[in-house]
């Protein structure tokens, strides 16, 4: 009989390319991913593997196999839900994924309810982007992702996913405060030519954002400086560096240095739990989705 671990282990190098990235995914070490393949040529006496450069390629036959696989593990997958369905109790590992303001503004406070009310879950959190978020989730690599996107910016899922929203979260530009328009009540878009921003790093949805908004007013935004973490960019601000437009949650206080400028319109993110859709029968997924969605008035926004 074929061992169910060493045909994960072929699923996931088929799956993600190589040995090194199937491990990381697995929990194992690249050594351990490949001592099980080959144990599988063993099991199967069949050349699964071969050699190029300093790398591995799969066969036609373990390409086949790892087909196979993949349905063999969809089974046991479903055979485990529908236990845990029965058991009706949120047990086991919970991978849960979110963008650094919501790992910040909206988990902490969610973690706490989620573990002390279900002590037999496992909860691991993974912080990233929403578009790599995303794709982990479609991947079965994560269980749940806090995610966001803007009306400008909508992020799409793939099939088989599903999502429900949690609220929205607007967002200021932030100023010097010895800035031209550190006074201001208000301003537009059009008010922001010639400014040098400070903002997430290019292919980031902030960043996509941003960049869409201002050439919508038909100003083309400069950005002098690719920060990815937000402490960072008011660190910056409060040196009077740039300007940037900062979402509030998880924001934190800002520096006495470091002025709100309302926008108008003014800017709002939509934040969502994100699920495979299969998986909405185990307990553990309904009890985070519940949790999140019952925390979100009380999130940190300040």
């Amino acid at each position: 009989m074929i061992d169910l671990g060493r045909l994960r282990a072929l699923h996931a190098v088929a799956q993600y390319g190589s040995v090194n990235r199937a491990a990381e995914v697995l929990g194992y070490t690249p050594s351990a991913v490949s001592q099980q393949l080959t144990k599988l040529e063993r099991e199967t006496r069949t050349t699964l593997i071969e050699r190029q450069g300093r790398g591995i390629v799969l066969t036609d036959a373990a390409r086949q196999l790892a087909s196979t696989a993949a349905r063999i593990l969809e089974l046991v997958e479903d055979a485990e839900l529908t236990l845990e369905e029965q058991r009706g109790q949120a047990i086991g590992t919970l991978k849960i994924a979110a963008f650094p303001t919501a790992a910040r503004g909206l988990l902490p406070q969610a973690l706490a309810r989620l573990i002390d009310e279900n002590p037999g879950l496992d909860v691991r959190v993974t912080e990233t982007d929403p578009f790599e978020a995303v794709a982990a989730v479609g991947r079965g690599e994560i269980h749940v992702a806090v995610v966001h996107d803007w009306q400008n910016t909508p992020l799409s899922l793939p099939e088989g996913l599903s999502r429900v929203k949690l609220g929205s979260d607007p967002a200021d530009v932030l100023v010097p405060a010895a800035h031209r328009l550190a006074g201001k009540e208000s301003v537009r878009a059009e008010d922001l030519v010639g400014e040098r921003w400070i903002c997430q790093p290019a292919g980031s949805i902030c960043h996509e954002w941003l960049v869409r908004t201002m050439r919508r007013a038909g100003v083309e935004p400069e950005i002098a400086y690719s920060v990815a973490e937000y402490q960072t960019q008011l660190a910056m601000l409060a040196r009077g560096i740039g300007i940037g437009l900062l979402p509030r949650l998880g924001r934190g206080t800002l520096p006495d240095a470091v002025v709100v400028v309302p926008l108008q319109p003014v800017p709002s993110r939509r934040l969502y739990a994100v699920w495979r859709t299969t998986t909405a029968r185990r307990p553990a997924i309904a009890v985070t989705l519940q949790t999140l969605t019952t925390v979100w008035p009380d999130r940190d926004t300040a």
